[in-house]
């Protein structure tokens, strides 16, 4: 029996942590910065936000590691290991996979065992906008697909996944035969940075190693987070510590900030490390300023590659491209990003499409009406538990599925990841890609 779904929305922190709110778009979160900077003298007084607490509710993943399987599509040019692999498997393997796209392609391990599971497939479209991720997947594909039907047709894009119904219609204009017209049947996407970027001292995304401030994924960007720090005014600075990498002295450092690049502008992670250690005091246990340092590389990322803008719009984006019963599963690696994911999917299954620019962003309203919490038995995917259903789609997911202690265990980068699935109904008379 359905039950309206209550506790799955987030309720509203006090007005003094506005920015830290529950919200599904990075436009939010710059609406309330000044009114969040105006109030941050009460806020230090107030305990920390109980919100981000119940961000950790999580489901441990069900799902028998298969170490074995890992290993095998490790790209052995990399230490790279794909993530939840065996989940995405599962999450897959009772479609008929005719079409697949992977938008974020990396070494290419996801794509090499879907479509392995998946002989029935037609069609792979691949994406990334790294070149050096781009170049390493490429023949791992090729490879696999060589074996293959010539009845599969594989196209590999070096562009960001938001551009996903730009590539479909190029495919389609190119051989309509594929039936890309009406939605493709499964759609990956793994969000965050890869082992290979982090890897890179040249990239500048690591805390561990010195090297210039960059940390784009796209080389062709014009935005690096040199430019960040050495020209953006006080308050923007700020701004992105505080809403992007959720770090509460960010108004101390964004002042050291300022004051040291007057005397020497940021050139390297060494330099920024430096400042940060200076100016972060030591906590128990793990070095405090470790902490603040991965806090600050996070918000440099994200606001040079626009991430949670792009992620939003393309969580959208991929909905109208997926067939009537196709899935899209989206694993993220911070609090950030799985907000937009879980936040985005609400809106997607109860309204089927991108919100009105007069719509009211009331969380505390957010779909409840329309939306219920089912539980299935006997249709053999058991390990999804809950989900949510709305007349748009149903979410496979009601709490991310994060990996098994046996997988962290094997591949401790992996345990901030979070899988959420969610699913199109099986017919939909008004679907189209365009």
């Amino acid at each position: 029996m359905a039950v309206v779904l209550r506790p799955f929305l987030s309720p509203f922190l006090s007005s003094s942590h506005k920015a830290l709110r529950w919200k599904a778009t990075t436009a939010t979160l710059f609406k309330h910065s000044k009114a969040s900077a105006s109030g941050v003298q009460k806020s230090k007084s107030k305990s920390k936000p109980k919100a981000l607490v119940m961000e950790k509710r999580r489901t441990r993943s069900g799902v028998e590691v298969d170490l074995g399987l890992l290993r095998r599509y490790k790209d052995n040019n990399t230490p790279h290991l794909p993530v939840l692999l065996c989940e995405v498997l599962r999450c897959f393997q009772p479609l008929s996979l005719r079409s697949f796209v992977d938008c974020t392609l990396g070494a290419g391990s996801h794509s090499c065992a879907v479509i392995e599971g998946h002989e029935e497939m037609e069609l792979y479209v691949g994406m990334d906008v790294d070149p050096v991720a781009h170049k390493l997947a490429l023949p791992r594909i090729h490879d696999l697909v060589s074996n293959r039907s010539p009845k599969l047709k594989t196209y590999t894009q070096l562009t960001n996944f938001k551009n996903i119904k730009r590539v479909l219609h190029a495919i389609e204009i190119k051989d309509d035969s594929l039936g890309v017209s009406t939605g493709v049947d499964g759609i990956f996407i793994d969000l965050g940075v890869s082992s290979m970027q982090v890897d890179c001292s040249e990239r500048g995304f690591s805390v561990l190693q010195d090297g210039p401030l960059d940390m784009r994924m796209d080389p062709q960007g014009s935005l690096k987070a040199e430019d960040i720090l050495n020209s953006w005014p006080e308050d923007e600075i700020g701004r992105i510590l505080r809403d992007f990498g959720e770090e509460s002295n960010w108004m101390y450092l964004q002042k050291q900030i300022v004051t040291a690049r007057a005397s020497r502008p940021f050139n390297s992670t060494g330099q920024l490390l430096k400042l940060i250690r200076k100016n972060t005091t030591l906590s128990q246990g793990r070095k405090g300023w470790m902490k603040t340092a991965t806090r600050v590389f996070q918000a440099l990322r994200i606001a040079v590659n626009q991430e949670l803008e792009t992620l939003e719009d393309s969580l959208y984006s991929c909905f109208d491209c997926l067939a009537p019963g196709g899935r899209l599963a989206v694993i993220s690696f911070h609090s950030l990003e799985d907000r937009i994911v879980k936040q985005t999917f609400l809106h997607l299954v109860n309204h089927g499409g991108r919100p009105n620019v007069n719509q009211h962003e009331d969380n505390d309203h957010h779909c409840k009406e329309d939306i219920s919490e089912v539980e299935v038995e006997g249709d053999g995917e058991t390990w999804f538990k809950d989900r949510v259903h709305g007349m748009y789609g149903t979410i496979m997911t009601k709490r991310p599925i994060t990996p098994s202690l046996e997988e962290e265990t094997f591949n401790p980068r992996c345990r901030s990841a979070k899988l959420r699935v969610l699913q199109k109904p099986s017919s939909q008379d008004d679907f189209s890609m365009h």
